[in-house]
């Protein structure tokens, strides 16, 4: 049987960095790791062609050759899996549809022909079972767990490599905490579950085989909430990895502030060769954290928790959100304060969505407050419920607060910040001619053509002379944002036409 791999388009988002990835060449951030693990589960025997809409179109000449199309998403990718659905129910395509998307909305696909949902590792083999019997079902669920260190390694070689910006490995599923806006829990489950030390370094041994030398990302929710196996084998398992192979590839990862509790680990993650992490902060309001469930960002010193990872050599990216029931219109000062005194540069700020799943969700609609699904993208500047602070004043803020963060003068003041502060890792990297390009792009396009090229050059001076080994992040966030501000302006721009 031929199957085509779909992944949807993502729309232009604070993640998507498509106003970045230019500078370096390259058409997508991340691959669809999903797709490329369940293409692992499939049989050897059948065809497989992945086509990833975020690096290259799906032809006619693809469906014709297929029996059946496989489809996963998430729900910023919903405008663009629709498009799919739809041609390939126009040419008698038979539709699966799995991910967290369908997982989550899959009343709304009508025309899928079946859905295999959950995690793949229990729902798809039934699904082949009953295709090779010819007694498909619509829905394969689940509502176990599967143990993942059965799970096999992606099929990297499906991907065009050199289309990404980065690749992509999953250590750990779950996350231990209650927070009430966040689907992970409702989709993964609260006990983390990890692959072995040997099935991620053979990941990373067939991403070398294929020549990857870049960057990957550790997708794991919470990559510290197993800490001991962390320390005692993982960790050891990639600084060795890094030595034997002479490699100097870089990772990031999303894990908890409490990392910043624990010296050893913050040491190891960075000989292990990690640079940044995301960082759910969410707000510097404690009522607000204790209301969603957030407690463990409470009674600590945010600040100098941030500070300290900073100092031990790992770049902090965080996440923040505006309108919980407890946010007062002084919230959006608050924000802009603690994100520039911090240093984050790449700060996510969104304005609270209910996601189906969640206990913010299902208080939403006892309470009449939800008002539609989710867009996806919390970055857009709307929300699907009734907030408690007038709808009109938290739009009007949060554009405002966006409109700050990302102007050129505050946010080249918080690489200053950052750089000040971040202790540049102590290991060896190797020339790229991609930075060297991307570095050259930035020059002109925001050295020179750029509305931000006075605080461009003024950055870039201060860091040759204070942080010199830094130039090269200086130069990223630079880029990045770049980005940001893009986004910022669409959504501005589309709120007005909203509004008109």
């Amino acid at each position: 049987m031929n199957i085509l791999l779909i992944y949807p388009e993502f729309p232009d988002t604070f993640w998507s960095f498509k106003h970045a990835l230019k500078f370096v060449n390259k058409r997508a951030s991340l691959p669809p790791l999903g797709l490329i693990t369940v293409a692992s589960m499939l049989p050897q025997n059948w065809g497989k062609r992945l086509i990833d809409l975020n690096v290259s179109a799906l032809t006619t000449d693809d469906i014709a050759w297929a029996e059946m199309a496989f489809i996963s998403a998430m729900a910023v990718q919903q405008v663009s899996a629709r498009k799919v659905i739809a041609l390939c129910n126009k040419a008698g395509l038979t539709v699966v549809a799995g991910g967290p998307l369908f997982t989550s909305e899959h009343e709304d696909f009508p025309t899928v022909d079946h859905f295999v949902l959950n995690e793949a590792e229990i729902t798809l083999q039934p699904f082949l079972e009953d295709l090779e019997h010819g007694a498909l079902k619509k829905f394969y669920t689940t509502e176990l767990f599967p143990d993942i260190s059965q799970t096999p390694a992606p099929q990297w070689e499906l991907l065009e490599l050199k289309k990404y910006a980065s690749m992509a490995l999953q250590f750990s599923r779950g996350c231990p905490y209650q927070c009430d806006f966040c689907n992970v829990t409702a989709l993964l489950g609260h006990k983390i579950r990890t692959k072995t030390s040997d099935q991620i370094i053979a990941e990373l041994n067939g991403l070398k085989k294929l020549g990857w030398k870049d960057s990957i990302f550790f997708v794991d929710d919470n990559f510290i909430a197993h800490k001991t196996y962390l320390k005692k084998d993982l960790l050891p398992r990639l600084i060795e990895w890094q030595q034997d192979n002479r490699t100097t590839t870089r990772f990031y990862t999303e894990c908890s502030i409490n990392l910043a509790d624990d010296q050893e680990l913050m040491h190891l993650m960075v000989q292990a060769g990690f640079i940044q992490v995301f960082i759910g902060i969410e707000t510097p309001d404690d009522a607000a954290l204790h209301a969603c469930g957030k407690q463990h960002n409470t009674s600590r010193d945010m600040l100098a928790n941030i500070r300290k990872i900073q100092q031990a050599g790992i770049e902090v990216q965080g996440g923040f959100i505006v309108g919980f029931d407890s946010d007062t219109p002084s919230i959006f000062q608050k924000q802009i304060e603690f994100i520039q005194t911090s240093g984050i540069v790449t700060a996510m700020v969104g304005i609270l969505q209910a996601l189906p799943g969640t206990k913010l969700y299902e208080r939403m609609q006892k309470e009449g407050r939800l008002l539609h699904n989710s867009s996806g993208d919390n970055a857009d500047s709307n929300t699907n419920i009734v907030p408690i602070m007038d709808p009109e004043l938290l739009r009007k803020g949060y554009k405002e607060m966006m409109d700050h963060l990302y102007a050129p003068k505050f946010y080249y003041q918080r690489i200053r910040t950052l750089l000040s502060e971040y202790q540049t890792p102590k290991f060896k990297s190797r020339f790229r001619f991609s930075q060297f390009m991307a570095f050259a792009r930035s020059t002109v396009f925001l050295g020179v053509i750029g509305k931000e090229r006075f605080q461009y050059w003024k950055m870039l001076v201060w860091t040759f002379f204070n942080r010199q080994q830094a130039l090269p992040l200086a130069v990223t966030l630079a880029i990045y944002g770049h980005h940001f501000r893009k986004v910022c302006q669409l959504h501005l721009k589309e709120a007005r036409q909203s509004a008109g």
